[in-house]
């Protein structure tokens, strides 16, 4: 919650707050599964009180998966608003996962209670023609909103999948959450593709095998 502590998280946090010296609402938007060949793209949105700080807020990529729960708790406890949109395995096919992955955030961002006024988003592509939207090459290792909706849209997605696991037994998916490991491979080239992986993620280890 509220703390005076020091260290990268603070740095975050005083990021944010020049920004929000422009006034209105900040908005941190991130998403968590870009990479993977199963499962969704997951993106979160968080709008936080000026005041509010949380020590240990970091690029999710950086944090223990114990860590990012405890985190996630925190955030959702401690802020003004927060959302997710989660863009399935088949509309990632449809539509290319970087156009999915701007849907989710357009999600997420539509879903919040409290209409932000100016919008970080991590990345250098989410464009909603709005002019208040600021695009930031590794936005969650910079802004204290950013880092957070990281956390969110990582331990949303990860829950997400360790359920998947429990649809397809076979495969590890509470390990590997569908990246492209070579545990997921093996387990692909012995019981096949799954209703959720991405059909349109062509591998070259693949290729032989599976088309």
């Amino acid at each position: 919650m509220k703390t005076l502590v020091s260290g990268i998280s603070r740095s975050l946090f005083d990021f944010d707050n020049s920004i929000r010296k422009k006034g209105g609402l900040l908005c941190g938007v991130d998403e968590a599964g870009r990479g993977p060949i199963a499962g969704p793209v997951v993106a979160a949105a968080v709008i936080f009180p000026d005041d509010v700080y949380i020590e240990g807020v970091n690029d999710s990529k950086k944090l223990s998966h114990n860590k990012r729960e405890e985190l996630y708790e925190e955030i959702i406890n401690s802020c003004i608003c927060w959302a997710v949109g989660i863009v399935d395995n088949k509309t990632i096919d449809e539509l290319n996962i970087l156009n999915a992955t701007t849907e989710a955030m357009n999600t997420a961002i539509c879903k919040l209670s409290n209409k932000p006024s100016v919008i970080i988003a991590d990345g250098n592509f989410y464009d909603k023609g709005n002019e208040k939207v600021t695009n930031l090459v590794r936005a969650d290792e910079q802004s204290f909103s950013v880092a957070a909706a990281s956390i969110i849209a990582k331990v949303t997605r990860d829950r997400i999948m360790c359920e998947y696991e429990n649809e397809f037994p076979h495969f590890s998916f509470s390990v590997h959450k569908g990246y492209c490991t070579s545990k997921h491979i093996d387990e692909i080239l012995e019981f096949g593709y799954t209703q959720i992986h991405r059909r349109s993620f062509k591998l070259k280890v693949l290729q032989g095998e599976l088309f």
